[in-house]
């Protein structure tokens, strides 16, 4: 079973990419919140998370599922692994990912990291890759991929140096993932600063569509309306996560994130036509 977050899709890709290497089922966890319904599994069935980076932590969201998710079964004779995409650095999320399973008698027998291209937008000086860097992401990552590939389905665990080896943690993992990331989690994952330049929106409806957490009220004809929602702890999972999906995805480069967008581009994740 393999339990994955994406929004511009890159790790939709990987999830999607393993679950057919693997013949695993993909669980969207948007879709399955806090149902309380443990989930059971096969006798051989491995446990895959798959999700992208947020602010060098696993997206809220994740930890949010772990800290609820129930198996009807002892999972310590289950592979357990985790595959992330970045568009540079992880920091330490790994390790706190590990934490928060570890808290929940869960353990990580492998993790490993897709260096992607880059899709976060919201601070200055940070842009999407220029198209040549794009295509070379993602044809590394293909081949990345097809190695961890054959790791999970073979069940191998990898050691310390080994998992140090493939996690891209970068400089000064501490300070990125904790001070930073506290930073980010706290004050950068809102919806607030997005609007909608009304002059350049054909109300395509392609935004409340794409968003993976149903944060906008919109569709064919409406011009979009971001829901500032999940502020209890049971509409956590429709708290916007600021993955720029909306943003991405426009056709028409109408949304923007109060400045910081301005004059920046747009990705989302695209097989590449030479690659098929």
């Amino acid at each position: 079973m393999i339990f994955y977050f994406s929004g511009t899709g890159n790790s939709r890709w990987a999830a999607k990419t393993l679950a057919a290497k693997t013949g695993e089922e993909l669980v969207f966890i948007p879709d399955t919140p806090y149902s309380g319904k443990p989930y059971v599994l096969k006798d051989d069935e491995r446990i895959g998370w798959v999700f992208p980076i947020h602010g060098w932590r696993p997206p809220q969201l994740i930890r949010d599922f772990i800290a609820n998710v129930r198996f009807e079964c002892d999972t310590t004779s289950h592979y357990q692994y985790a595959v992330c995409t970045a568009g540079d650095s992880i920091g330490k999320a790994m390790d706190i990912l590990n934490e928060d399973l570890t808290a929940r008698g869960l353990r990580l027998d492998a993790a490993f990291t897709l260096i992607m291209p880059e899709s976060y937008v919201g601070l200055p000086m940070m842009d999407v890759d220029p198209q040549h860097k794009e295509t070379r992401k993602k044809l590394q990552a293909r081949n990345d991929l097809e190695a961890y590939a054959n790791y999970i389905t073979d069940r191998k665990p990898l050691d310390r140096q080994q998992n140090s080896d493939v996690l891209h943690k970068g400089p000064i993992p501490w300070f990125f993932s904790y001070p930073l990331g506290g930073f980010f989690v706290k004050h950068l994952i809102k919806d607030k600063p997005f609007y909608v330049d009304e002059s350049r929106c054909v109300r395509c409806g392609k935004c409340a569509e794409v968003c993976p957490v149903g944060n906008i009220n919109g569709g064919k004809g409406m011009t979009p309306q971001w829901k500032h929602n999940g502020q209890s702890v049971q509409e956590r999972h429709k708290r916007c996560m600021t993955c720029f999906a909306c943003y991405h995805h426009c056709p028409t480069h109408a949304i923007e994130y109060g400045k910081r967008t301005r004059n920046k581009g747009q990705y989302f994740y695209k097989e590449e036509k030479n690659n098929n």
